[in-house]
């Protein structure tokens, strides 16, 4: 159950990436080839990208990717928040989508306007003589239903999910690797029995004491240095003051 899992939500998150994908891929490339007539020597086609005639698709698919990773490392409460996101750029991609391709000449009035000098919709009405659609708008009303499509799925399945990886979770465990838990457990552990430890310190220290004694009416103290080997260290610093040498 938890491969199954794992599956099901590398599978989402993957679908919002190839949506997200599409979408910003789509906004890079030719929508439209409007054919104008002859005005001030600007007779020809006007090619517009999709940047241009829809330009909230480019922040909307860029918002798409940055929604995936957050969700691959996001907590449950979090997942669901971010999952109705997701539907609701999913939704947004398309919806920018599709009005573009309703009335494509409104939108792109403003690049006909900059290559004509003409303005207005009427007249940019009777301007243009034809209008050819590519496909590039259909991926991205595409990219945009797989986005809605994943963040459903997220919604119901986030549940299910397994939890992010340890290396975004806050952590205070020993060198051992021992979490948090398993530490304090272990040192009120050692505070029950701080009391057994002081009294083997104390049973320690007087087998210590007894040793010592034990020494000394044996004799085996090691003896002090005598006045004689203090005088000689004297004579040898004194000699070495004058520039003697002492060991000759």
């Amino acid at each position: 159950m938890r491969t199954e899992n794992r599956r099901v939500k590398y599978l989402t998150l993957l679908a919002l990436v190839v949506g997200s994908g599409l979408g910003l891929l789509s906004a890079t490339q030719p929508w439209f080839t409007i054919e104008v007539k002859d005005v001030a020597n600007h007779a020809g086609a006007v090619t517009v990208a999709g940047s241009a005639a829809a330009p909230a698709l480019t922040a909307l698919s860029l918002a798409g990717l940055a929604l995936t990773a957050a969700l691959a490392i996001a907590g449950p409460a979090f997942r669901m928040v971010l999952s109705v996101l997701g539907v609701l750029i999913g939704v947004s991609i398309v919806y920018s989508a599709l009005s573009v391709l309703a009335d494509p000449l409104r939108a792109v009035g403003g690049a006909i306007t900059s290559a004509t000098g003409v303005a207005g919709e009427a007249s940019l009405r009777r301007l243009v003589e034809s209008t050819t659609t590519e496909f590039w708008p259909w991926f991205a009303v595409v990219g945009g239903v797989i986005v809605a499509l994943a963040g459903i799925a997220a919604i119901v399945f986030v549940r299910a999910w397994p939890g992010p990886s340890r290396r975004y979770q806050a952590r205070f465990a020993g060198e051992d690797g021992r979490s948090a838990e398993e530490a304090v457990g272990e040192l009120a552990g050692d505070d029950h029995d701080e009391p057994a430890l002081a009294g083997d310190a104390a049973d320690a220290g007087d087998e210590g004491d007894d040793d010592e004694a034990r020494a000394a009416a044996e004799g085996d103290t090691p003896e002090a240095p005598t006045a004689l080997d203090r005088d000689a260290a004297i004579d040898s610093w004194d000699e070495l003051s004058r520039g003697d040498d002492p060991t000759r």
